[in-house]
């Protein structure tokens, strides 16, 4: 297979059906309920986000999320097929189930305050038994439609696991409990289905992807694209540093890798191989741009918003400690998107291809302004809740004075559409997942689990964070990185505490390692998809992601080892930590690329490979915000690796001032 061929490998069939489910238009009856379910949703969340007690009632935290669940699940059945390709036509049985969803959902609101009262997680009535039977079997069926089977299997059989719990060897031997005394603590309890994962939902989520949906659709991802093109896109590689920011922050807006890739990656991609790039260079450009979007502040997808919930921290301070490492991951790729495109003789997009800086900040001034109250909302007056409301309100107001871009009612409608749809999706994994939170916390199981991982690696540190970050990886390949954080928070992240590490840290590092999957074969479904739209080899653009995105790999153990690379320490040793780690991340760039950028190549001698494994070794010695290693500490071994970066730094800057010569 060439580079031209288009892929026919695993997860492409998977990829085409996300590409349909992107162009999928509902009409009739199937999209005014989304419509007005969606609506009706985000007017309750305002309610009780903001204490309106709207006709003189307040909902319990329980009635509230039940409201939501019963809301967002029915509509997954109306926007998701039991089998078969997507499709907008709803079969008849999906309106029963969506019609039983919402009267079962209804039952568990009207009897909420009972519930409470008389404590039916623990001993319901027969009616609430069966009621959540039936509502069990509903997620199980909504978290196989939006997740796959891969995450229904795994939920499932968790969700079982305390049926047999005393059955299962050690380290999983844990407390069995009857089949109808469990199910009721999945959907009644506050540490299951509507634990922390949903009460996130409700409280941070559903508000940040109403403001990504409507800045989309305003016209704010198309203003950041022009700015990052009138910014860099003159600058050699022009079209593929453009991906990077835009893409870096439409992924950052949507939190979906995938989606990611099939809306930005159709712009970047053709612009990339235009400008000179190989197709399977511009497809990892891509794929690697709308992994780290997931990533970086300040919105990062729903994950950042569970990982708040879960902490029980402010979400601003979830967003400033990603900051660190998600500059260092895109300053990492950056630099070898320069590198390469050096080596190659690449140059930037022509000037009449690109807007001018002036008249893109004219035309968008109003996005960054938006932009700014909600970081300014969230940092000064906290209100994490409620400022994307206010962003939304404020972004809709002035979108009406912008001529190119004006929301007609129409657009507003597909807006709420698009809100549902991803909504509806995220509430049933939410769903289905909590229950394994709830699997653990019934049987007893999180705290002996956590001793036996530690024991397992033998009080080994290193070894704990290695099989920390293997178990992340594999968990990652099949399931979508909300779920997959969450399951390691329950399983993994206790152990890794337990060990000594910084409790922020350890549950970052697990959302990195569980972004690995998306660039990283066999999977590495986010190379794959642009790979499918560049029609390059997948494979292959799958290893050059791993080489372009290799940064990510090294990255969260530095953190989870020295918390001050995401800003936990005193100033000046947050200073110093970062500063060491961009420059070690410049060598380890340069080394995998061949090319020093600013300086020279590292592939005009015949030692080049040793000159490229040596600036590797010295990159990885700088940017360690450690000491301890061979006896060093930690300002010796950044010296160290100062000094054993110097040769190829020396041999790079001898071929710079040679006469220029492309070379591949």
């Amino acid at each position: 297979m060439t580079e031209q061929d288009a892929p026919k490998d695993r997860g492409s069939s998977a990829i085409e059906a996300e590409r349909i489910v992107e162009r999928l238009t509902f009409s009739g009856p199937a999209r005014w309920m989304i419509i007005l379910f969606t609506l009706a949703a985000i007017g309750v969340a305002i309610n009780q986000l903001f204490n309106l007690r709207l006709g003189g009632y307040s909902l319990l935290e329980g009635m509230y999320l039940y409201v939501l669940a019963g809301l967002f699940l029915s509509l997954t059945f109306i926007t998701f097929r039991a089998w078969g390709p997507p499709s907008s036509h709803v079969p008849w049985y999906d309106w029963v189930l969506a019609a039983a969803t919402m009267g079962i959902a209804g039952f568990f609101v009207a009897t909420a305050g009972a519930s409470l009262d008389g404590g039916w997680e623990y001993a319901a009535p027969d009616m609430a038994v069966w009621a959540s039977i039936a509502f069990y079997l509903l997620i199980l069926e909504g978290t196989r439609r939006a997740g796959g089977l891969v995450l229904f299997g795994i939920v499932l059989v968790f969700s079982l696991y305390p049926t047999f719990a005393e059955h299962v060897p050690d380290p999983l031997n844990g407390f069995t409990q009857p089949f109808r005394d469990v199910i009721p603590y999945f959907m009644i309890s506050s540490e299951a289905s509507f634990g922390i994962p949903m009460r996130a939902f409700g409280n941070l989520v559903i508000g940040f992807i109403l403001f990504g949906a409507v800045l989309q659709f305003t016209g704010g991802g198309k203003f950041f694209n022009n700015l990052a093109m009138a910014l860099v896109g003159g600058y050699r590689g022009g079209a593929a540093k453009v991906s990077i920011f835009a893409s870096g922050f439409m992924g950052s807006m949507s939190g979906s890798v995938i989606s990611n890739v099939l809306t930005t990656g159709a712009v970047s991609i053709p612009a990339m191989k235009k400008t000179g790039f190989s197709a399977r260079y511009a497809a990892a450009t891509e794929a690697c741009a709308s992994t780290g979007g997931v990533l970086m502040p300040p919105i990062m997808g729903a994950t950042a918003f569970v990982i708040a919930s879960w902490l029980s921290r402010p979400y601003v301070e979830i967003m400033m400690a990603a900051a660190i490492p998600s500059l260092l991951y895109f300053f990492g790729l950056f630099v070898q998107v320069d590198a390469y495109s050096a080596r190659r003789g690449l140059k930037g997009l022509a000037r009449a291809d690109r807007p001018r800086v002036m008249k893109t900040l004219r035309e968008g001034w109003l996005y960054i302004a938006v932009f700014a109250l909600l970081i300014f909302l969230m940092v000064a007056f906290r209100w994490e809740k409620t400022a994307p409301f206010y962003a939304v309100t404020l972004l809709l107001l002035v979108n009406q004075f912008n001529k190119n871009d004006r929301v007609s009612f129409e657009g507003f409608l597909n807006i709420i559409v698009s809100v549902g749809r991803t909504l509806s999706e995220l509430v049933a994994v939410l769903l289905g997942i909590g229950m394994i939170v709830g699997a653990f916390q019934a049987t007893g199981l999180t705290g002996p689990l956590a001793n036996e991982l530690v024991h397992m690696a033998g009080n080994s540190m290193p070894m704990l964070l290695i099989m920390g970050a293997v178990t992340s990886f594999i968990f990652g390949m099949g399931m979508t990185v909300t779920a997959c954080y969450i399951f390691l928070a329950v399983v993994l992240a206790p152990a890794l505490v337990q060990a000594g590490l910084n409790e922020l840290a350890v549950h970052l590092f697990i959302l990195y390692w569980g972004m690995v999957s998306f660039i990283t074969p066999p999977v590495a479904l986010g190379a794959f998809a642009a790979a499918s739209m560049a029609g390059a080899n997948a494979f292959k653009t799958g290893f050059e992601a791993m080489k372009l995105g290799g940064v990510i790999y090294v990255i969260p153990f530095f953190f989870v080892l020295n918390p001050a690379l995401i800003g936990q320490g005193p100033p000046m040793e947050v200073l110093v930590v970062l500063v060491c780690a961009l420059i070690g991340v410049w060598f380890i760039s340069a080394a995998l690329q061949g090319f020093v950028s600013f300086v020279g190549p590292l592939n005009s001698t015949g030692i080049s490979a040793m000159m490229r494994l040596l600036l590797f070794l010295a990159g990885l010695m700088v940017a360690a915000p450690v000491g301890g290693i061979a006896g060093l500490s930690h300002f010796a071994l950044t010296l160290f690796g100062i000094a054993i970066a110097m040769p190829p730094l020396v041999v790079a800057w001898r071929a710079g001032q040679e006469p220029e010569t492309a070379t591949t």
